[in-house]
């Protein structure tokens, strides 16, 4: 476990390092488009985030390569080098894209190749277990297809849900947590080594979204770009692909003892099959609806519109930073619900509490305007709009220009703020107020920016 907490803190370091020097390249190269019609962030702001979220997967692969419990993964399997040769190629295609705006069948040509580079060194899926049946040997060309078709899937499913601050980011993070779970008990908890290669992508991959979040957490200074997302795309898919297709059941020793215990015994075996979909199942989601919602419309379906669940959330009335959360505790309890059930398959309280989140989970989605007040003893710990305001300033601030105060003073007047939906004039590059920051200075927080987000 320490060479991987190792792993993970020196990707999330080199990743966080990088950023900062990689936003004032971007800024420098004009990697900042205009604000297109979909978008409802307000200023422009640079992309090429992925150019350190490779760096940190360098840094990482790197890394384990050199330690001694990790090494061996490097010396019986050919599967990072693979990972590392189909994220370059898609980590390049993304920095075209970023800076030039490819066109998307290219981008989906170029995803493809990527997948196919991957299953040339060896990483695809051999066999599935299939319930009812066993493990169903592929054939070489069944393995590519399935292959290459969940690494497409999820690679868009991330692009697509890339549409606020720190969502698509902090979503894969938490995702890879729950796989990391996974696969490390499979790895140390059954003895199966070849659960490490997918337990080092999750690890890795933890790093690199950690590591950005900082810089990509509203209001971001740097988007992570198509370079970013379909990198910690292909990278979360790789990690299940590893694991679902490579890990012989019959290496648990699930199937001794009678009937009963061998089909909850068996719930591990299965569970490969839904961990990759359940962990991208807000992506996939927001995927399958926007592909009917164009389709339905006479539109392509890679035509951008502005009606993905994140957007939805938006136009309820959700701020920006608790839209993110929202998707964030769906993803959650989706991705650790799926594990904890695969561990306790037959405890009750775990159905339990997942149908009490999901109720939670419900409740927030329709209290749209509800602003939480934390208690006096915590307000020094969170953000200022949610600490509790003196009564007199309440109503100094509501009071009218020029009304007295409580006090029978004369109020001073409120600075005129601007509206979240006011027309603002262009920024150019490299000038002062680039999403509040210079390409060198530090930020500075505006008012009246909780309903700015962004759209890559």
């Amino acid at each position: 476990m320490r060479d991987y907490l190792l792993t993970l803190c020196v990707t999330a370091a080199v990743t966080y390092l990088l950023t900062g020097p990689v936003r004032k390249f971007a800024i420098a190269v004009g990697a900042m488009p205009a604000i297109r019609a979909r978008d409802v962030h307000r200023e422009p702001t640079p992309r090429l985030g992925g150019i350190a979220m490779f760096g940190g997967l360098c840094a990482g692969l790197v890394v384990a390569d050199h330690l001694f419990n990790l090494n061996s993964v490097f010396e019986l399997s050919n599967e990072p080098r693979a990972l590392l040769s189909g994220a370059a190629l898609i980590w390049l295609i993304g920095v075209l894209d970023d800076k030039f705006e490819i066109d998307a069948l290219i981008k989906l040509g170029g995803q493809m190749i990527a997948a196919a580079v991957m299953v040339i060194q060896g990483l695809t899926i051999l066999w599935l277990p299939i319930p009812g049946v066993g493990t169903v040997a592929l054939t070489q060309w069944q393995g590519t297809l399935l292959t290459v078709a969940l690494v497409v899937i999820t690679i868009n499913a991330v692009n697509f849900v890339d549409g606020l601050d720190g969502l698509a980011a902090g979503m894969v993070c938490i995702a890879s947590a729950a796989f990391f779970l996974y696969t490390y008990r499979l790895w140390y908890g059954y003895g199966i080594e070849a659960a490490a290669p997918a337990t080092l992508f999750a690890a890795i991959l933890m790093g690199m979204c950690l590591g950005f979040l900082p810089h990509n957490m509203h209001p971001a200074r740097i988007f992570m770009g198509d370079s970013g997302s379909m990198l910690i795309g292909l990278v979360l898919a790789a990690g299940a692909i590893s694991v679902t297709g490579q890990v012989d059941p019959d290496n648990m020793k699930l199937f001794e003892g009678g009937e009963r215990g061998a089909t909850h015994a068996m719930l591990p075996v299965f569970i490969p099959l839904l961990l990759p979909l359940t962990i991208i199942a807000i992506p996939a989601a927001d995927l399958v609806l926007a592909i009917v919602r164009r389709t339905w419309n006479g539109q392509s379906p890679f035509a951008a519109d502005r009606g993905h669940l994140h957007h939805r959330l938006l136009e309820i009335g959700h701020s920006h930073s608790r839209s993110v959360l929202i998707m964030y505790f769906w993803s959650a309890l989706i991705a650790f619900g799926a594990v904890g059930y695969s561990v306790h398959s037959a405890s009750l309280w775990i159905v339990l509490v997942i149908v009490g989140l999901s109720a939670v989970g419900l409740v927030l989605l329709l209290m749209p305007r509800f602003t939480p007040r934390a208690p006096h003893w915590a307000e020094a710990f969170v953000p200022p709009r949610y600490r509790r305001r003196p009564r007199a300033e309440h109503e100094e601030e509501s009071a009218p220009d020029g009304a007295s105060s409580p006090a029978g003073q004369q109020g001073p007047a409120e600075p005129q703020m601007v509206p979240p939906t006011a027309d603002r004039a262009p920024v150019s590059v490299g000038v002062s107020g680039v999403n509040g920051a210079t390409a060198i200075g530090p930020r500075s927080r505006f008012g009246g920016r909780d309903r700015a987000d962004s759209t890559r």
